[in-house]
């Protein structure tokens, strides 16, 4: 994804799951307009390294940083490591996330309190630790949402409702931490990424969208940069990358 200009130069940004999937969409295009990287990654380290090859290959100074967003210990050196070694810290993506299909009958409280511990717990913990280094720079938190914090979908009750609490959280959080930061989310829809297990179904939502076509990679990096980039003032919103498709 091409940017003619540098308008993250000199930022720092660091991203959480930025190893592979959109995290590393997220990731290279802040690179491409300038930023330096704190990735973190889980257990993806061949991912996060050849991530951090093609980051270094735009020019960024590039950290990556194994980290459990879900535990404060690891979010904190992460944090602190970003500071330490990168100079500060402006633009936060909290894009580390868990995805599951459950029957609902089947859904068990494991299941429940794990994905809850991911998708909320996780970017809340991530960005209370981040807020004073941010506030000092003026900055920017971007969390990932989805379309199925808007919409229902029977097999997902648990993804979906943490996802609908993410949604929230943003909105909380940007009362809360202005007027130094903005927080804002982007919530894709269907996400075509390759994977030749989900083929069949992605030729099912294409048909359902309504620009006919499911997101890709650079859809969702691409409203990310938006919003690291855009005045302050926009602030509290929740961009749907969806092609339409929950209209």
């Amino acid at each position: 994804m091409a940017i003619a200009a540098k308008p993250l130069s000199g930022k720092v940004a660091l991203v959480t799951g930025g190893a592979k999937r959109l995290g590393r969409a997220a990731a290279l295009v802040l690179a491409q307009a300038g930023a330096d990287l704190a990735v973190t990654y889980l257990r993806s380290e061949k991912e996060v390294q050849r991530t951090r090859k093609e980051l270094e290959k735009n020019g960024a100074r590039v950290l990556a940083i194994r980290c459990d967003v879900t535990d404060p210990k690891n979010v904190s050196t992460a944090v602190e490591l970003t500071v330490a070694e990168l100079g500060g810290l402006d633009i936060l993506i909290n894009n580390a996330g868990a995805y599951e299909t459950v029957p609902f009958e089947d859904l068990t409280l494991q299941q429940w309190d794990s994905i809850f511990a991911v998708n909320v717990r996780g970017p809340f913990l991530v960005s209370q630790t981040a807020q004073p280094h941010l506030r000092r720079r003026k900055g920017r938190i971007i969390n990932l949402g989805s379309l199925g914090g808007l919409r229902a979908w029977s097999s997902h009750a648990h993804y979906c409702s943490s996802k609908a609490a993410l949604h929230m959280l943003t909105k909380t959080m940007a009362k809360a931490l202005g007027p130094e930061i903005a927080v804002n989310c982007v919530a894709p829809g269907m996400i075509d990424l390759g994977e030749k297990s989900a083929a069949a179904f992605m030729r099912r939502m294409a048909k359902q969208t309504p620009m006919q076509r499911n997101g890709t990679g650079d859809d969702v990096a691409a409203a990310i940069l938006f919003f690291a980039t855009a005045p302050s003032f926009i602030t509290g919103q929740v961009l749907y990358v969806d092609g339409g498709l929950g209209l």
